[in-house]
Parts: structure tokens; C-alpha cells; sequence
């Protein structure tokens, strides 16, 4: 007989735990309808420890009612990404027991607050990135991604976004996991301009695109091949490897992403990028030879080649590049400005022999022949310059230099010139 009033005083208990229970969240929902959404979440945090017990039916109303809290608390801006995050693991989880119970109530409600929550953490994140709040900002995108796995976008912007924070530790894993699952973003982008807005929108398709063209509301449509971005996400993981000691992984990783992907060319610049980094040159160079040969018009890749050259001290290497990348891009600042600073590395051999010149007639000789040597200098640099000042005319170190130039060929009308112009 003992052992049945025990029996029936358990069960008195549970019954008193689940009558307690469903008050704690009616009074949570009264709390957050009066507008204590504060007081809501920690009266259900009260409630936590025994709501496992609760029926499936009571656990989703209560992480319900908790979800609503902390986004309301987050809709305040208190805690903004914290409460967002809380109610986005709110919802899941009375999602999951829905699911597994099999009696949806609130679930198709949380779905749609989810991706509300989603939009917003995504939105903080930009004002972060533009406040130049960079570590909140990728933190903010990883939750984002964490809300919704498919949409893969934000874990890449949140690692791109942790690199520009310098935060290292925090991007690693995230390009880790990007690698795990073979990131590209390669794809199609449809755009039009919003005509109310003058900005320029985005569209899932150009069937969407054209939909709004056609109705008006948009114009100016435009169709652009988005590339891939495995390269870059492969680059920045070599890095930070590089920069961690961790010389093998890196080699390894993008080795590794090459016979995945043997027909992305971008991989094989990184690879090339990651051995001059560690000043494997010979590797370096043939890994160029190699991309060269896939694409012999890339411009970066002729113009890099011309930067090894010089490094080892090949000039001769270092011009043919240099003027080749120009040959390929008639635009290419940095190839007119090396191929400047190549030139003027002349000038320094001609300037200590003139130093240590004397005054006797054959030092006043040799004078003569190395300050037309030196004037030859600079009049094979002016094009160049002038070339470079005209495609990027903001660049002071440029105008200087050929204002330098100028000053010492004594072309005084260039050089008035010029200084209107700075």
C-alpha cells in the first residue's frame, strides 16, 4: 500500500509541475503583450529546468513565447545581435519538437521569423562593415549562415569580412568549412535599376528580372557572369596558414582544392602566389609558365612574371614582361609605373661615379658623357610616367617623380604644367 501512495504523490507532483508550467507561460505572454519583453524572457528562464518534462504541445509554446521575447528585446536594439541570435535558437528548437512530433502550431510562424531574423542580422552586419566595425560585422554574417546553411553567400562574406577585421583566428574555420564544402559563388547575376529608387536591384532570375521591366517598376537590365571565387578563398586560407607556421598545410590545402578542381585556373595562380610568397621562386615561375600557357592575354599574370624578374635582378626579364602586360592591357598602371622605377634604377651607378669625379679635365670629360647618360635616363622614363599620371591622376608619388624629371632635364613648361594640375 506504501509503495502506491508513493506512486500517486509522484504523480501529484508532475501534474503541480505542468499546471505551473502553463501559468509561467501565460504570464510570459502577458508580460511581452504589456510590453515586458524583459520580464518575459526571465520568467521562462525560470521555467527552463522543468520544461523538458512538458508535453510537446506546452514545449513549443513555450520556446514560442521565448523566441517572441528575444526578438522583441532585439527589435529594441537591447542585445541586438545577441537576443536575434537567442530567438533564431529559440525557434529551431520548437521547430525540431514539432517536427518530431508531428503537430505543427507554430512552426510555419518561427520559419518566417527566422528569416526575418536572418534579414536583419545581415543588414546590422553591412552598417557594421561601413562603420568599419569588421569583427561584428563577420560575426553577425556567420550567425546569419548559421540560421540557414543553403545560403552559403554569408559564411563567405562573413570569413572575407573577419580578414578585413585582421581577425584570423576567427576567418580560418571559416574558410575551412568553405573548403569542406567546395565553395565557388560562381553563377549568374540579374540585376535592373529600380526606378523609385534610382539603385540598382538584385533578382533571383532573369524570368524575375524581366517580369519587373516589363511592369515597370524597373529599367536598365543587366545580365553579368559572377566568377568563381575559389581562388580567393584559397589564397586567404594559404595565408593565414603561411602566417600561422603552417607552410605544408597551406601548400596541401591548395593542392588539394586543384585535383578537385582542375579546369579552375584561379586555383593555380594562388598556388603560384602561395610559392612566391615563401620565395620558391623556381616553383613560382613554373607554376606562371604553366597558367601562362591557359592564358596567355592575362595581363596580371605577364606583369607578375615582370615583377619576379626584377626581384631577381633580371631586368632584362623584368622589361619584356612589364611591356608585354602593356601590350595586353594598354591600361595597366602598375606595369608604366615598374617599368619607370626599372628604368630609373639606371640613374644611382651614374650619380656615385659622378660624385667621386674630380676637377681635371678628364674627370670634367667623363662628367659630361654621364650627365648625358643620365638625361637619356630620364627622358626613356617620361612616356611611362606621363602615361601613369594620366591613368591614375591622384597618385602624388607619380606626379612627383615626373615633376622630378622635368625639373632635372630643365623642361620648365612640363613642369608648370604638371604643378597646375597637382
Amino acid at each position: 500500500m506504501k509503495s502506491k501512495y508513493v506512486i500517486l504523490a509522484s504523480a501529484l507532483l508532475i501534474s503541480l509541475a505542468t499546471f505551473a508550467q502553463k501559468d509561467q507561460i501565460k504570464s510570459a505572454e502577458k508580460a511581452l503583450k504589456s510590453g515586458d519583453a524583459q520580464g518575459a524572457v526571465s520568467i521562462l528562464n525560470d521555467a527552463e529546468n522543468m520544461i523538458a518534462n512538458a508535453k510537446d504541445v506546452e514545449q513549443a509554446q513555450f520556446y514560442f513565447v521565448k523566441g517572441n521575447s528575444y526578438l522583441e528585446l532585439a527589435n529594441k536594439k537591447v542585445d541586438e545581435s545577441k537576443n536575434l541570435s537567442l530567438a533564431a535558437d529559440s525557434y529551431k528548437k520548437l521547430i525540431e519538437i514539432e517536427k518530431a512530433s508531428g503537430k505543427q502550431k507554430y512552426s510555419t510562424q518561427a520559419a518566417t521569423s527566422i528569416t526575418d531574423i536572418k534579414g536583419k542580422l545581415i543588414n546590422s552586419a553591412i552598417e557594421d562593415t561601413q562603420a568599419n566595425k569588421n569583427s561584428e560585422g563577420a560575426k553577425k554574417l556567420y550567425d546569419a549562415y548559421l540560421l540557414d546553411k543553403n545560403d552559403t553567400i554569408n559564411l563567405y562574406y562573413a570569413a572575407s569580412t573577419a580578414v578585413n577585421a585582421q581577425d584570423f583566428d576567427t576567418a580560418l574555420p571559416m574558410y575551412e568549412e568553405l573548403k569542406k564544402i567546395n565553395y565557388s559563388g560562381k553563377g549568374t547575376s540579374y540585376t535592373a535599376v529600380n526606378k523609385a529608387t534610382k539603385n540598382e536591384d538584385g533578382f533571383n532570375s532573369a524570368k524575375e528580372r524581366d517580369l519587373a521591366v516589363k511592369l515597370g517598376t524597373h529599367e536598365k537590365p543587366k545580365t553579368e557572369a559572377i566568377p568563381s571565387k575559389r581562388g580567393e578563398i584559397y589564397k586567404n586560407l594559404a595565408l593565414i596558414l603561411v602566417q600561422k607556421g603552417k607552410i605544408e598545410e597551406a601548400k596541401k590545402a591548395i593542392s588539394d582544392a586543384r585535383k578537385t578542381n582542375p579546369d579552375d585556373s584561379s586555383l593555380l595562380l594562388t598556388e603560384a602566389n602561395l610559392y612566391l610568397e615563401t620565395k620558391d621562386y623556381d616553383t613560382y615561375k613554373k607554376l606562371v609558365g604553366e597558367a601562362l600557357q591557359k592564358e596567355p592575354n592575362n595581363a596580371d599574370l605577364v606583369f607578375n612574371l615582370g615583377v619576379l624578374s626584377a626581384n631577381a635582378g633580371n631586368n632584362a626579364d623584368a622589361e619584356k614582361y612589364y611591356l608585354r602586360a602593356i601590350e595586353v592591357n594598354p591600361n595597366y598602371t602598375n606595369a608604366y609605373l615598374n617599368l619607370a622605377a626599372l628604368k630609373l634604377e639606371a640613374e644611382k651607378p651614374i650619380i656615385d661615379e659622378m660624385n667621386k669625379l674630380g676637377t681635371s679635365a678628364k674627370d670634367m670629360k667623363r662628367y659630361d658623357v654621364l650627365k648625358a647618360q643620365r638625361e637619356g635616363v630620364f627622358k626613356s622614363v617620361i612616356p611611362y610616367l606621363k602615361k601613369a599620371n594620366e591613368l591614375d591622376p591622384k597618385n602624388e608619388s607619380v606626379s612627383k617623380t615626373l615633376l622630378g624629371v622635368y625639373s632635372a632635364l630643365e623642361m620648365t613648361a612640363e613642369a608648370k604644367a604638371l604643378k597646375a594640375t597637382m
